[in-house]
């Protein structure tokens, strides 16, 4: 009877009678090598990972949790931000005490949303971790514009200067995580602000990469 009143369909194929199926799962699972370092258009000054493309699962998982209210598929998603902050530890990238750092959303798109997508699945993905804390350290200031659909100098001309600290600096080593990589303008700006304040930014990682 919940069925025919709230009918459930996997967040990542559609499939019925399931929030996430195991296939969604198999996709989302990050392998021995992963996350893969990607080459944005606009070079953010520190290594960029990506845990897959922006594609099949991974990206209905990730528009369903933005655009769709989905905060069930919070924890898949958080599962392999997790795996892959444990990569880049294992690799030697990044060390810990660690400060995860969620790019910044703007204030419109969160109020819409319900909140910030992307600080749920950092928060979530470190909760557990005592050497691991997010922390919500940047905001979006001014008219930033959606990026969907902008140029390459056009993301970069919508971002500058529009990116600011929420409070100090975080103090040690800070890596920035994102949902998605397309140029890289969002990922420079916030990654030039943190230094400037003093925070040393040691990579950037993505649940995905366009």
């Amino acid at each position: 009877m919940l069925d025919l009143i709230l009918p459930l369909e996997c967040g990542g194929c559609g499939a019925p009678c399931t929030r996430w199926c195991d296939a969604c799962a198999t996709a989302l699972q990050v392998h021995s090598d992963e996350p893969h370092l990607v080459t944005p258009r606009v070079d953010p000054g520190v290594p960029v990972f990506a845990l897959g493309r922006y594609a099949g699962p991974r990206r209905h998982a990730i528009v369903a949790v933005k655009e769709h209210g989905r905060r069930d598929l919070v924890a898949p998603l958080s599962r392999a931000l997790a795996l892959g902050i444990h990569r880049l530890a294992v690799w030697g990238i990044v060390a810990t005490p660690l400060t995860v750092v969620p790019a910044p959303t703007r204030r419109a798109a969160a109020r819409r949303r319900g909140g910030d997508p992307v600080a749920r699945v950092a928060d979530t993905a470190t909760r557990t971790n005592p050497d691991i804390t997010s922390v919500h350290a940047l905001r979006t200031v001014g008219r930033a514009r959606d990026s969907v659909g902008l140029t390459t100098t056009a993301r970069e001309r919508n971002i500058a200067g529009r990116v600011r600290l929420t409070g100090s600096a975080p103090a040690g080593e800070v890596l920035l995580v994102d949902d998605i990589v397309t140029t890289g303008a969002t990922a420079r700006e916030a990654v030039r602000v943190l230094r400037a304040a003093g925070s040393e930014v040691s990579a950037v990682l993505t649940l995905a990469h366009a």
